[in-house]
């Protein structure tokens, strides 16, 4: 079988409609996160992480590391040091995102903790708005993580379980490791788009994944030690990165040069439908019908708020602000994740 060139890879992105490759990297973000859950019990949610992020480090350095190095002696010389603070601190924010998901996937179900996290875009999306239009949005989202909060909640049996933490019992802290990732989220959005109008390309977004991968490493090798170098760990780490970050960033990227960022917006909204329907497959995580209806209703205010922060502002697209992948993630998204990079 031929190798596939990457004019022909191009190609056949181009000739994909939008909205499926849209959808595609969404499963594909999920499909890593999923992945990565089902790693926790032989390395642990933080050397999970940690592989992540030095992968996708990796990756960064081999796409833009001679533009990063470049910038950083450019800022060195210019003495441009609120540049380089705000790329150091665009790598902080990026790390704790990347760390706080993926305890929160170690204590809820997937479904759960990414409607949670979504709470970071939608607040950026209605937080200049004076509609009360988006006061309903706001609403809407707030009613569903009631919904969610609400008792008990199913657990997954395929792979092990982080317990509590702080005091707190095992949802509680599930709840607030995810919400700390929505702040992230939302500084994630903030320093994306000051990080890509000092930085060219994508040297800013290199810089920012270094400094993630070290600010995980102290905690990864804590939890996992001798086990990162296990070669199915590090296999399982690269396609966790595959999955996660470059292959959503290459569908979605193809995709934001086709259609404006509010439409993009509304597509992504999908992604905690997504997310939940892959912790059951992948990850026996069940939810309850009031977990599925608070799902349904943070991602209609999400669809909303992107919407009508797009009306708002026609202007045209940043095709320069890297993405969440978060969200989990590692590769730019021009959605900013308002939609971002889980997970």
């Amino acid at each position: 079988m031929s190798r596939r060139s990457p004019a022909g890879t191009r190609a056949l992105l181009r000739a994909a409609p939008p909205s499926a490759l849209v959808v595609a990297g969404i499963v594909s973000v999920q499909l890593g996160a999923g992945l990565a859950a089902r790693m926790f019990g032989q390395a642990g949610p933080a050397g999970v992480t940690g592989l992540r992020l030095w992968w996708a480090a990796l990756i960064m350095a081999v796409i833009a590391g001679r533009g990063a190095v470049t910038a950083l002696r450019s800022a060195a010389a210019d003495r441009a040091w609120q540049d380089l603070a705000v790329a150091v601190t665009f790598g902080v924010v990026l790390g704790v995102m990347n760390f706080s998901i993926y305890q929160s996937f170690a204590r809820i179900p997937l479904g759960v903790a990414v409607t949670v996290e979504f709470l970071g875009p939608l607040v950026v999306a209605v937080a200049s708005s004076r509609r009360l239009l988006d006061l309903l949005w706001v609403v809407t989202a707030a009613a569903g993580v009631v919904l969610l909060t609400r008792g008990g909640t199913s657990l997954a049996t395929g792979h092990a379980r982080s317990g509590p933490f702080l005091g707190l019992s095992t949802q509680a802290a599930g709840i607030g490791f995810a919400l700390v990732a929505a702040a992230c989220w939302a500084g994630y959005i903030l320093l994306s788009r000051a990080t890509g109008r000092r930085f060219g390309g994508s040297s800013g977004l290199a810089i920012a994944m270094v400094v993630a991968a070290v600010l995980v490493t102290g905690p990864a090798v804590a939890q996992a030690g001798g086990k990162l170098l296990h070669p199915d760990v590090l296999a399982a780490g690269l396609a966790i990165g595959l999955l996660s970050s470059v292959i959503p960033y290459r569908f979605e990227l193809e995709a934001l040069r086709r259609v404006r960022t509010g439409l993009f917006g509304i597509w992504m909204s999908l992604e905690p439908a997504v997310a939940a329907l892959v912790g059951l497959v992948v990850l026996g995580e069940g939810l309850a019908a009031r977990q599925w209806l608070a799902i349904a209703l943070v991602m209609v205010a999400c669809a909303g708020a992107a919407r009508d922060a797009a009306s708002r502002d026609a202007g045209p697209r940043d095709a320069t602000a890297p993405d969440a992948a978060g969200r989990q993630a590692s590769g730019p998204d021009t959605s900013d994740r308002t939609t971002s990079d889980t997970a």
